[in-house]
């Protein structure tokens, strides 16, 4: 994937993906590390090695992009294809770009590619995360939980948040 602006307003700025690089393999491992500590802390899971070796072990070059506002790194999202559906992962965004619509936005581009692929979306999201609620804006559903995990689905074509 090519550099290409996305994005820009007043909320999100100028925003971008390109495709990941080697070399960014360990900012997005910190980056997970940063996000999703309190919530693996509450769940009683937080383990600081694997946190960021799950990074580490499932990056894809092939399916990562990277989130730059303004030419700086500011996340990543991976969509890899699977048998029948398509997994989104390794979403992360810095907490400084939380709240403001980036991630929305984000989530919008990724998802009107799938959609222009009639590809089912999954994913996985703790208990309790607060980005289950943007993943429902964005017309995903619940399809099986335990008590760490949410497995989520959105069929193409789902909706656009409200």
């Amino acid at each position: 994937m090519e550099t290409r602006l996305i994005g820009s307003d007043a909320r999100t700025r100028n925003w971008t993906l390109r495709s990941a690089k080697p070399e960014d393999v360990e900012a997005v491992a910190e980056l997970r590390d940063t996000v999703m500590r309190a919530d693996l802390e509450r769940l009683g899971v937080y383990d600081a090695h694997r946190v960021r070796q799950r990074v580490r072990d499932g990056f894809s070059l092939a399916y990562t992009s990277i989130i730059e506002v303004d030419g700086a790194f500011a996340g990543s999202v991976t969509i890899r294809p699977a048998e029948s559906r398509e997994w989104l992962e390794h979403f992360y965004v810095e907490p400084r770009h939380q709240g403001r619509g980036l991630g929305s936005a984000v989530l919008a581009s990724v998802l009107e590619g799938a959609d222009a692929r009639r590809a089912t979306v999954a994913l996985q999201a703790l208990q309790g995360s607060a980005a289950r609620r943007l993943y429902e804006r964005h017309g995903f559903t619940v399809e099986r939980e335990d008590a760490i995990d949410v497995f989520m689905v959105r069929s193409a074509g789902a909706g656009a948040p409200a």
